[in-house]
């Protein structure tokens, strides 16, 4: 770690990552060669490097690993989980703390060095992750760069210069950047195996979600409990999904800070509120849902990010171990009447769910399709189920 220095042609260093503070990290570049700006973040998960890449949540970001060896499984284009072409390229760097491992998978079809390159993602190992994840952990997520260059001669200064300039992610819409532009279906179902993805035969209901940046896994759980998807984007108006005569409707997770995506969607969150149709929200879609509601969100300090969150279900009482990915959440404080807290981080106490009474709305910050993560929450599919038969009955 160092501040403010130019290492020269010649030096070993061939990637970098510096901090709008003025630190520098140097280290070994890998995957794509030049420099992208974005938010570090820390990921604890130890599985999913693949997933988590791929999640467009992770817009803008750069993922800081905490598990040191990554690239064991290589990569594999079943478990790319972004739905659109505008979100391929969402994340914009990865930082490890040993050199890329080679795969040792069946499954693998891809190195991940190569993999990384074909993505655009920027990669760096030979750091310390320890020493960066505490520094997060002290002073919040960070704005920075992050370079590649194998011939070295890395600039420092010009990267804290390109740190210091980025906007960041307050204020920022980035959901608009990663949805899909056109409608499209969905009958696949989750992965099994031995037979792979299964296709859904019989729909028992239609589902519309808005796209804000989905999860393959969202929608191959909804084909699991019989729900056949159409796919709209944020753009989209209330007489649109309506005109599709959705048994329920779900607002996907998505990157940037809810606030600024609340003014181009908000309209629309609410006349669906209104028209009483079965509503499941999940991660930035269950913040757009809380700001319709007429509650706050706020931006966090480190985020949760990583497949090992514990959970409370408040009406069983039941811990779940849930895979979470955001930056921002629901103030408890500013739920309005009849908007009730469903469930709490163990971690930290804050929100993690909403419903609201006498509605068939159900909302969570978590990822209950997981990928990567445990599969605890995959209930919250059949319980949005259960509200559709019931609203339809």
């Amino acid at each position: 770690m160092t501040k403010d220095t130019k290492i020269q042609a010649g030096s070993p260093a061939t990637g970098a990552v510096a901090l709008a503070d003025g630190t520098v990290f140097l280290g070994f570049g890998a995957g794509a060669a030049g420099t992208n700006v974005g938010e570090i973040c820390f990921n604890t998960s130890i599985t999913g490097y693949e997933e988590i890449l791929t999640d467009p949540s992770y817009a803008s970001q750069i993922i800081l690993f905490t598990f040191p060896h990554i690239g064991n499984v290589g990569a594999n284009l079943d478990d790319q989980e972004e739905s659109s072409p505008a979100a391929a390229h969402a994340a914009r760097g990865a930082i490890f703390r040993e050199p890329i491992t080679a795969p040792s998978s069946w499954r693998s079809t891809h190195h991940f060095d190569d993999w990384l390159k074909a993505r655009g993602i920027i990669g760096l190992s030979g750091v310390d992750t320890r020493a960066m994840t505490r520094l997060i952990r002290e002073r919040g997520m960070q704005k920075a760069a992050i370079c590649h260059q194998p011939e070295g001669g890395i600039d420092t200064d010009a990267l804290i210069a390109q740190a210091r300039a980025w906007k960041g992610l307050d204020d920022a819409d980035l959901a608009a950047d990663v949805d899909s532009d056109a409608n499209y279906h969905n009958t696949q179902q989750l992965w099994q195996a031995g037979s792979g993805y299964g296709a859904l035969q019989d729909a028992k209901f239609h589902v519309v979600v808005v796209d804000f940046g989905v999860k393959k896994n969202i929608l191959r759980n909804l084909a699991s409990v019989g729900a056949r998807t159409t796919v709209v984007n944020g753009d989209a108006t209330a007489a649109q999904i309506a005109a599709l005569k959705p048994d329920g409707v779900v607002f996907s997770n998505g990157p940037g800070d809810p606030a600024a995506t609340i003014l181009r969607s908000g309209a629309m969150i609410r006349d669906v509120i209104a028209s009483g149709t079965p509503i499941l929200g999940i991660c930035l879609g269950h913040q757009l849902l809380a700001l319709a509601l007429g509650a706050k969100t706020m931006k966090m300090a480190q985020g949760h990010h990583g497949a090992n969150h514990p959970v409370k279900d408040i009406a069983t009482g039941k811990v779940e171990i849930v895979s979470m990915n955001h930056g921002f959440t629901v103030d408890p404080a500013t739920l309005p009447a009849g908007v009730e807290e469903s469930h709490r981080s163990l971690f930290d106490g804050t929100n993690s769910g909403l419903s609201v009474a006498g509605k068939p709305i159900i909302s969570v910050q978590h990822h209950p399709e997981a990928s990567p993560g445990p599969q605890d929450s995959f209930y919250l599919f059949a319980r949005f189920a259960d509200l559709m038969e019931g609203h339809r009955g």
